[in-house]
Parts: structure tokens; sequence; C-alpha cells
């Protein structure tokens, strides 16, 4: 059974730039230690202070290990020195959610160009 890790962050306000960097240097590494990449979430409108991430590993035990190897990557060693030195990560929460309700259908394209007559769909 796959399970997701959902990352909740509060970021500083004026880091959100560093934010951004720090995602995309995940890109590589978080796959080379066994966790599928979902993906990064920087503030684009609302709150300017929360962020987010999301992959997706196999199990809890599959995480200890994945966690471990990332902390030994040479990669994940400098993304994580980054982010202490530039202290823009404020906060951060995760929490572990199985997927209950299965894929659904692909995502439905509306029609824009409906002509409509005295009411009626034309």
């Amino acid at each position: 059974m796959t399970i997701t890790c959902f990352i909740r962050y509060e970021i500083d306000p004026f880091g959100k730039a560093a934010f951004e960097q720090y995602a995309r240097a995940w890109g590589q590494a978080i796959p080379r230690c066994g966790a599928d990449l979902i993906g990064y979430y920087a503030p684009h409108e609302g709150s300017a202070t929360t962020a987010y991430a999301a992959y997706d590993i196999e199990s809890l035990a599959a995480y200890e290990a994945y966690r471990a190897r990332l902390a030994a990557d040479p990669a994940g060693k400098a993304n994580y020195e980054f982010a202490r030195r530039e202290k823009f990560i404020l906060k951060e929460d995760r929490v572990f959610l199985k997927l209950v309700s299965g894929r659904h259908g692909p995502r439905q394209v509306f029609r824009t160009d409906v002509t409509v007559k005295e009411g009626i769909e034309a």
C-alpha cells in the first residue's frame, strides 16, 4: 500500500524565492533516494506564508530508510544546509495519508463554443 506524505510549511513571506529554489533542488534527490515526488507548492495567491510538498512512499518503514538516504545524499545535505543557513522555513508539519477513494476519471473538458438562441442551447 502506498502512502502519501504531505508537508505543510510555514515560510518567511520574504523567503518565497529561497523556498522555490529549495523546492526545485529536491527534484532529483527525492526520487534518487526512493520516494515518488508529486511536487512542491509555493504561495501564489492568498497566504504568503503557507507552502506544501507531497510525495508517495511504499510504507512508513520505507520512509525511515528514505530519510536516512536523503540525509546522506550530497544534494540532500546541501539543500538541508541551505534551508538552515537562510532560515526561510519557520515550521513544517508532516502527515501521512492513504488514498481511499481511488483515482477518478479524467477531467471533463467543457465546451466554450456553445451558442444560445432564445434561451435554448443550439
